[in-house]
């Protein structure tokens, strides 16, 4: 990679068939963890990241809806970009249909549906990195749920493969991907695999046969949730409920994330809250502008 990583992918597509009857007429990434819409959380990430040129990728039916709530991003300091994928067909997909937007320059992805919580140092590590890929692998009661990672004693990646039914770990490849410049190039040479989809498993074994794929293990102080079953998504709104009664701070809020990362001044934040409703969230921006603003 060539210099930092800026630009960032979110994964917002998908029929949502696993939570059927409550995707039927929404999307996924719209439904609540708790008192905000998932799309909020992986969005956060990015911004307290430093990420702060995104595009937004969901099906035709849903990016507008989307859009409205998100808007262009001008009230956060950052760009956000819109764009169709007309069918799910892999996560690796996304890299074709950004392709214009990543213009050659090393990218970050991260799944709508996944929430991430706590020390992201790995994160931002890799975001610094020099050139490949970078995975990040997380330990799991059920890691045949997921793309599975096997490492060895120093940590360097011997295979990963998806839900396999017999796993080598219980290491799970989380839904955040760092990679470079040649991830448009590799994401082309991708076969469908038999469910007809561009795997990122794939995407990433074609990284390791490179010698260029690196995985950084989320520390035991992070959380790692997927809202993507009816259990998932309870247990995240129970975990972010849990963390923001107790400690009085919001989890998965982009404003604050824009404030922090100095994307946006207090006083332009204060200004866009005008009209914004007279509800709790819209209190603790306003506290958290008080508190920039007043140097605590």
């Amino acid at each position: 990679m060539t210099g930092r990583v800026r630009k960032g992918i979110i994964l917002a597509g998908g029929s949502g068939t696993r939570l059927h009857p409550l995707t039927d007429v929404t999307s996924k990434q719209l439904l609540p963890v708790y008192d905000k819409p998932i799309i909020y959380y992986p969005l956060t990430t990015l911004i307290q990241a430093g990420i702060d040129d995104i595009l937004i990728i969901s099906t035709p039916r849903d990016l507008p809806s989307i859009e409205r709530l998100l808007g262009d991003g001008a009230r956060l300091g950052i760009r956000l970009h819109y764009t169709e994928q007309p069918r799910p067909e892999g996560i690796a997909q996304a890299f074709l249909i950004g392709e214009e937007f990543i213009s050659g320059q090393p990218v970050t992805l991260i799944l709508g549906d996944n929430l991430f919580y706590g020390d992201l140092e790995g994160f931002r590590e890799a975001l610094s990195a020099g050139s490949g890929a970078a995975i990040f692998g997380y330990p799991v009661a059920n890691p045949s749920r997921y793309g599975v990672a096997e490492v060895d004693a120093q940590g360097a990646v011997l295979s990963i493969e998806e839900k396999p039914s017999e796993p080598r770990s219980n290491l799970a490849v989380a839904g955040l991907y760092v990679y470079d410049e040649q991830v448009c190039e590799l994401a082309r040479e991708l076969r469908p695999s038999a469910r007809g989809e561009l795997e990122i498993t794939d995407l990433n074994q074609a990284y390791l046969r490179l010698g260029r794929l690196r995985l950084y293990r989320l520390s035991r102080g992070t959380a790692w949730l997927d809202t993507g079953t009816f259990e998932s998504l309870l247990a995240a709104s129970m975990f972010v409920g849990t963390i923001e009664q107790r400690q009085s701070v919001r989890i998965g809020c982009p404003e604050e994330a824009a404030l922090r990362a100095g994307f946006v001044s207090p006083e332009t934040m204060m200004q866009a809250l005008t009209d914004a409703p007279a509800s709790a969230y819209t209190t603790y921006i306003r506290m958290v502008c008080e508190e920039i603003a007043s140097g605590v």
